[in-house]
């Protein structure tokens, strides 16, 4: 299929699959005579992958360190991530941190916020 066809059916844009291409998230896809390109099935299913994974708070940076592997995290059930063999943190195992800091953070300021108004739903006098 072509690529507006491609991006309608992974609910996204044109030029958000010529974006993850040039970050490395897809492979380059076929061409056609014409030089236009094909995806396929396997493609938008990656593609919605990868938007998924956006929307739990990755960024495209995380994954493009973790792009070859993308294949094997579509795979259901998916193999167990986190720390790698040289004993780094995986990309998972950082957002996870990074979002726990700012719940954290965040349970802070409500806390901070919450002793100056007094109870919420009732006016401050």
């Amino acid at each position: 299929m072509r690529i507006g066809d491609a991006a309608a059916a992974a609910g996204t844009t044109p030029r958000a699959l010529r974006f993850y291409e040039e970050r490395g998230l897809l492979p380059p896809p076929a061409r056609s005579a014409t030089g236009q390109r094909q995806y396929g099935a396997r493609d938008v299913a990656r593609v919605g992958f990868i938007r998924e994974l956006l929307s739990l708070g990755l960024t495209v940076e995380d994954l493009s360190r973790c792009a070859d592997r993308l294949d094997l995290l579509m795979e259901s059930p998916p193999p167990r991530c986190g720390a790698s063999g040289d004993g780094s943190e995986g990309v998972a195992a950082r957002r996870l941190a990074v979002l726990d800091a700012e719940i954290a953070r965040l349970t802070r300021l409500r806390e901070q916020l919450a002793a100056r108004v007094g109870p919420v739903g009732r006016p401050v006098r």
